[in-house]
């Protein structure tokens, strides 16, 4: 039997980090804190300064913002979420956008009123807004995650000010986190619990990935995967998954159910769970678990490496939804630790080169072996410890693999940045 502090640990976590955000986070956080700029402001500024750290830069240069009418990058973000955003909406802070904020945005933009400047910073997620107008100077930073604003200062006096600038908002305990809790927590957890964050995963991110399915974003690419491939549960899980990213990242106003700070991260780890378990009749408790089973994974992995990197999130989400599918079949504990184990002794080299419509071949590349993974371990086969960066511990690969996006991979991440600026 788990503990039951912990118990209420993994729902806080939940709960926490499964909420809906529109668009790709990284240009809604900017629009969000522009918003709480405004508002600290008191009227529509004359002119904004967005400071923003490289992988702010590298995720948002490339995603079109939703309720924009198509607009891209740092200074539409900013204006649009300064000039017609809603700050009390937080993740979906540009939902009730009018038309009269998109044309009253695309003249800022156009007259370049809004200026980016590059924000030399250690912390990857790292930005600071300044608005000007009527005479004031406002500044609202953020730091380690989208909604962590720390800072709020009007003509220099401090209106928000956190003294503890630690890594994230997040106030739940993480440090039960492994895999034999995760299992633990899965099955034993009361239905009704879960139920209403697991539903709302259902609804977000499955609606996404049917309108995504429409082809009618980017180049189409889950009809492309179902137009290529064998029809089969497996095909229509990398498509759907896929389908769902390329409409979030090709400006869709829907909202996805986000996993660690990451709507592509909550598609990845759920969107093909549900499609598995909707083909297979999977009985919906069944499902419930395996989902909140593949949140905690997902977020689990993500303690060592970071909300951003340049290592790519759809790696530790679809390694994730792969274990989750091992253990909504009945798969033993040792089949889920040797899901991860070959999942993370194929791919774990996949970098991040910012937020932008291919992220979702990306997904569908990550499933791909993560659900050949799932194949392997249910057969009995999995990769031998110590071979490469696998260790005897499934916990310890897991640590080790978030070291290198950590740590490892800083210089790459500073490469990437440099090439696309």
């Amino acid at each position: 039997m788990l503990n039951e502090t912990i118990k209420q640990d993994f729902i806080a976590i939940l709960q926490e980090e499964l909420i809906p955000a529109m668009g790709c986070t990284e240009p809604i956080a900017l629009a969000y804190a522009a918003a709480r700029g405004r508002e600290a402001l008191g009227v529509d500024p004359e002119r904004i300064t967005a400071w923003c750290s490289g992988n702010i830069i590298k995720n948002v240069r490339c995603v079109r913002i939703p309720n924009s009418g198509g607009m891209t990058g740092i200074e539409a973000a900013c204006a649009l979420g300064a000039l017609a955003g809603d700050p009390a909406r937080h993740m979906e802070v540009l939902e009730s956008v009018s038309p009269e904020g998109v044309a009253a945005t695309l003249s800022f933009v156009k007259e370049r009123r809004c200026k980016v400047e590059f924000l030399e910073s250690a912390i990857p997620l790292h930005f600071i807004i300044e608005l000007d107008g009527d005479g004031h100077h406002v500044e609202v930073e953020v730091r380690y995650s989208h909604q962590n604003v720390v800072r709020i200062t009007r003509d220099r006096e401090n209106l928000l000010w956190v003294e503890d600038l630690r890594e994230a908002t997040e106030v739940a305990d993480r440090s039960g986190l492994s895999i034999e809790n995760i299992y633990a927590f899965a099955e034993e957890v009361e239905p009704e619990l879960i139920r209403p964050l697991t539903q709302q995963q259902i609804d977000c991110n499955m609606a996404i990935a049917q309108r995504g399915m429409q082809g009618d974003y980017g180049i189409g690419i889950g009809k492309a995967i179902m137009d290529t491939y064998a029809h089969g549960v497996y095909t229509k899980m990398r498509a759907y998954a896929a389908a769902a990213s390329e409409a979030r990242m090709d400006g869709c106003d829907m909202p996805v159910i986000i996993t660690s700070g990451s709507g592509n991260q909550g598609i990845t780890s759920t969107v093909p769970i549900i499609v598995y378990a909707r083909e297979k009749h999977i009985p919906e408790e069944r499902m419930m678990r395996a989902l909140v089973f593949s949140s905690l994974l997902t977020v689990y992995q993500k303690e060592y490496i970071g909300k951003l990197s340049a290592f790519c999130g759809a790696v530790s989400a679809a390694c994730a939804a792969g274990a989750a599918i091992t253990y909504m079949i009945g798969g033993t504990l040792t089949q889920i630790r040797d899901t991860i184990d070959n999942t993370l002794a194929d791919i774990p080299g996949i970098i991040c080169d910012g937020a932008k419509a291919s992220c979702a071949a990306k997904i569908a590349s990550a499933l791909d072996a993560a659900l050949f993974s799932h194949a392997l371990a249910m057969q009995g086969k999995v990769y031998d410890s110590n071979t490469g960066i696998l260790r005897e511990d499934t916990g310890d690969t897991i640590r080790d693999v978030g070291h290198i996006g950590r740590v490892g991979m800083q210089p790459t991440d500073q490469e990437i940045v440099k090439l696309m600026i």
